[in-house]
């Protein structure tokens, strides 16, 4: 027995019913013509993933039941189907979309063939951890469901099923020799080389084979990577698609297994994380109708990374990069700001702010106590400015602020409210200092040559709001302050652990004290894209309001 199957890694939209629809319906054309009998989409497809509080609303969940329906009939028009029938030559398309029914809401799954719904499967396993909360919207189901395509009776699975035992082994109990399973599973770090062990782990308890369709794009902070896959009962991955983008992927199934077929190259930690970071930047701003990004360029190391990702993502066109430089900038942040922008072809202004200074020091020496020498309030004016101008470009031009703070300093709170953390979107809100230098190595390295002027790479980090400025002034060195952060904060460990670790209790301790107090605010902080196991949004939930202090 052969069999062609394919893979539908599309980039759905939260929300747009129809446009997913006649995604899918493409993917199911290309894949007919390739000769195909069955399409898998990834989990919720229909609806776009994660749909929140959509779910909440009856119009909402309405809207995708006829959607749904209407979507049959026109697959229906690819493949000519006895009605209720699925013969050895029928074309089945497998759909996944929110079911309510009977006063119970369902991440479901729908064979789609002869312009009808023939069988439907309800997640069994609902996450409800780190980004997941789908305990809030869904009712687990209880039932296995197994369909006959073209001769193989076919299992099938959505997401979280096939992270624990018991509903692929249902599935193989009721019959199936192959396991199809429908996926939105986030990108972090290593969770692509994670999903291939967790698959693999599954084969061998169920002895299943695995086609895993797993949703790609940006929505909000998540960015999903694709790179699905097929794992033949070996286990080895026999097929898988590129990540980060669209695609068909073909699979042949042939004497109760996968062939092998073609597997997308593996990409370094960097390569991913970059790519991860373009794909957020683009669908943010594609998604959400934005005319396009405007960044404050310092001359700094972060602002530069930024600026080559918005660049990668939208093109040169769509960019506009923005100096404001102060008493206290430096000159080669000025040279290399602006031989940055010339290297990538980006609209570039020059603003200066000491006018601006001036006024806001006379406007307020009446209300603020001058005697003293200055310290963060003048400093935090400066940002505050440059956070006005941005703005004000944004408003009239109708192009979003990207921001450019990274992780280590939202951690600490190593920024200013309503200064550089005034903006849309953080880029690299979830990327720790030392990976930020690790990017910028990388991106200089591709072909095509440099883009940030290697003196940013190499010089100490400076925010440049007073004379001979760098950030070590304030913080440990970014090496000590990102392990310690990566522990506490995404590892759960406590300071003593970290302690024993060889870390210095008064860096600890330290760090531990800025990351509570700056929970205010991280809370007022842009949406970023999220890259590790644990950033600050949705998986990050602590009270601003907190007594609680870690013994050491």
């Amino acid at each position: 027995m052969s069999l062609t199957l394919a893979i539908a890694q599309m980039n759905a939209v939260v929300g747009d019913l129809a446009g997913n629809a006649a995604r899918i319906a493409d993917f199911a054309a290309r894949a007919r013509a390739a000769g195909a009998s069955l399409v898998l989409t990834p989990e919720l497809a229909l609806s776009g993933y994660p749909p929140e509080d959509l779910l909440l609303r009856p119009d909402f969940l309405r809207a995708c039941d006829h959607e749904l329906d209407v979507l049959a009939q026109r697959l229906a028009d690819l493949a000519p189907t006895p009605a209720g029938q699925l013969p050895e030559d029928g074309f089945a398309v497998l759909v996944g979309h929110p079911l309510w029914r009977d006063g119970r809401c369902y991440n479901a799954a729908t064979v789609l063939a002869g312009g009808r719904r023939l069988a439907t499967y309800c997640k069994q396993r609902l996450p409800n951890y780190n980004v997941f909360d789908e305990q809030r919207y869904f009712t687990p189901g209880d039932s296995p469901c197994v369909v006959t395509i073209g001769g193989v009776r076919c299992g099938i699975n959505i997401c979280e099923d096939v992270w624990s035992a018991g509903a692929a082994e249902l599935a193989r109990d009721a019959g199936a020799e192959l396991l199809l399973v429908l996926n939105a599973s986030p990108y972090s770090v290593g969770k692509s080389a994670r999903r291939v062990e967790v698959l693999r782990e599954r084969v061998a308890v169920s002895g299943l084979p695995v086609l895993y369709a797993n949703l790609v794009g940006g929505q909000d902070e998540l960015v999903f990577d694709g790179a699905s896959f097929a794992v033949d009962r070996a286990g080895r991955v026999c097929a898988a698609a590129a990540s980060f983008t669209e695609a068909l992927l073909l699979v042949e199934w042939c004497e109760a297994d996968f062939l092998p077929g073609e597997c997308a190259p593996v990409l370094s930690p960097e390569a991913e994380v970059y790519g991860a970071l373009v794909l957020g930047v683009r669908d943010y701003l594609g998604k959400s109708g934005f005319a396009g990004a405007i960044i404050g360029l310092s001359g700094g190391i972060d602002s530069a990374l930024t600026l080559a990702i918005a660049v990668d993502a939208l093109g040169p066109e769509r960019v506009r990069a923005v100096m404001m430089p102060s008493p206290y900038t430096a000159q080669i942040s000025l040279d290399d700001a602006a031989a940055m922008a010339q290297t990538l072809g980006v609209r570039y202004d020059s603003v200066p702010i000491a006018e601006a200074m001036q006024t806001f020091a006379g406007l307020l020496a009446p209300v603020l106590d001058t005697a003293g020498a200055q310290d963060t309030t003048e400093e935090n004016v400066q940002a505050r400015i440059r956070g006005l101008i941005l703005m004000a470009l944004s408003n009239r031009s109708g192009a979003l602020v990207l921001t450019t703070g990274n992780k280590s300093e939202m951690a600490v709170g190593y920024c200013t409210l309503y200064g550089d953390m005034a903006g849309g979107f953080a880029v690299i809100k979830d990327i720790a200092k030392t990976l930020v230098y690790r990017l910028s190595a990388w991106r200089n390295a591709q072909p095509g040559g440099p883009v940030i002027p290697g003196r940013i790479i190499t010089r100490a980090p400076s925010a440049e709001l007073r004379p001979n400025q760098t950030d070590q002034d304030s913080l440990p060195p970014y090496d000590v302050l990102d392990a310690i952060v990566e522990a506490y904060m995404e590892n759960d460990q406590s300071p003593r652990d970290i302690i024993a670790r060889g870390y210095a209790e008064a860096d600890v301790q330290r760090v531990v004290r800025l990351l509570r107090i700056s929970e205010y605010k991280r809370r007022q902080s842009p949406v970023g894209i999220r890259i590790t196991p644990r950033g600050f949004g949705k998986d990050w939930r602590y009270p601003i309001t907190n007594r609680y202090r870690d013994t050491v």
